[in-house]
């Protein structure tokens, strides 16, 4: 309120303090209080415009593009991978000019040079690359991990560094399953949701019956994971195994278009020789034009023997590798006629796992074989 409103409140013409009372005088105050309060109110509306009451919060308090977006901008294309232009997710490799790899796209540079037959390059300056020549970049990693990422459930920004415990643990918005799962339920939905899926879940109130025809399918694919680790229990209990290191070494054919293989030294196991022999996509002649790479070996039997040797044999990671391997039995009867087994795939989880293996000088596995006594 201005100064001539409170004259006029506090000495009207024709009245004195001494004659207004007590409730007068308290009713002029809040009336003073009020017209400022408005007053106050109205002022900071002519200020900037009324805000939106149904816009989002997240809307209201978000602050103007500036300097920092565009940093991250400029950091996003000076800390991204020279072949793949995208940030890398785990470690990074550069080479002696300092040009940045993540570490899958340096993998497949080192297998393609090994299938090609060539010396593996740098993407942008052509220098040599190998696992010698090149080096993790630290600095670089951890910078890539303090940059902002969306979460692909909630669309929020988070630090790369936390963005996989947000996403596995916390994230409201992120991928569950029903905790009936185990009998047969096959809701997924957003966590959030999740409560009130499970409350009104009806498996809980289906009959024996019915759960009964659904756990049976359940089991069907349980036995056939569980099969193979029977298999090899069993395969303990057989009087003579034998089991040693190998390593496989790369050759090449003198075919028109050369090919990669690989064959291990020979070794001893159960007091026989035998060797091992492995190929790249058996079944394309020029496998560094693929994406998809695989791996299949064959087991040799460089011994003579008096009689068939029933064997049974499996392929594992050696301890010194992080290549993933799920272990397949193979089964075969050696003899000096058949002293070879058909060439059966590596089981290897995928390409990636393949180029790793490319990718090193010689590849580590480790043999296991089980001779059946007759």
């Amino acid at each position: 309120m201005s100064s001539l409103e409170e004259r006029d409140v506090v000495a009207a013409p024709g009245s004195s303090s001494a004659g207004l009372g007590v409730g007068a005088v308290g009713a002029a105050v809040e009336a003073v209080a009020g017209v400022a309060a408005m007053q106050e109110e109205v002022g900071i509306r002519r200020e900037g415009p009324e805000p939106d009451p149904d816009e989002p919060p997240k809307k209201r308090v978000r602050l103007p593009e500036g300097e920092s977006g565009k940093l991250e901008e400029r950091l996003y294309s000076v800390l991204c991978c020279t072949v793949c232009l995208d940030l890398p997710k785990a470690s990074v490799y550069q080479c002696t000019n300092g040009h940045l790899m993540c570490a899958g796209c340096f993998i497949h540079l080192l297998a393609d040079s090994r299938l090609k037959e060539e010396q593996a390059t740098c993407p942008n300056c052509r220098c040599e690359i190998s696992k010698n020549l090149c080096c993790r970049n630290l600095a670089v990693e951890k910078a890539v991990s303090e940059l902002p990422t969306e979460c692909t459930f909630c669309l929020k920004q988070f630090p790369r560094s936390s963005l996989e415990r947000h996403q596995k643990e916390e994230c409201q918005d992120r991928v569950t399953q029903c905790k009936y799962k185990r009998i047969g339920c096959p809701w997924q939905g957003p966590f959030h949701e999740l409560p009130a899926h499970e409350s009104e879940c009806s498996h809980p109130t289906k009959t024996g019956t019915e759960l009964m025809g659904i756990l049976g399918e359940m089991d069907q694919s349980h036995r056939r994971d569980m099969q193979l680790y029977n298999s090899i229990f069993s395969l303990l209990c057989y009087e003579k195994i034998g089991f040693t290191e190998v390593q496989f070494r790369p050759y090449r054919t003198d075919d028109f278009i050369t090919r990669l293989y690989y064959e291990t030294p020979r070794f001893t196991v159960l007091n026989q020789t035998w060797v091992l022999k492995a190929r790249v996509n058996d079944s394309e002649r020029n496998p560094n034009l693929s994406c998809k790479r695989t791996l299949s070996f064959q087991l040799i039997l460089k011994s003579k023997v008096n009689s068939a040797l029933e064997c049974s044999f499996l392929l594992l990671k050696g301890p010194y590798d992080d290549v993933r391997i799920k272990p397949v039995i193979h089964h075969h009867s050696f003899s000096n006629d058949a002293n070879e087994t058909d060439y059966v795939p590596l089981p290897i989880s995928d390409s990636v796992e393949c180029n790793k293996l490319l990718a090193a000088k010689n590849i580590n596995l480790r043999l296991f074989i089980f001779q059946v006594q007759k």
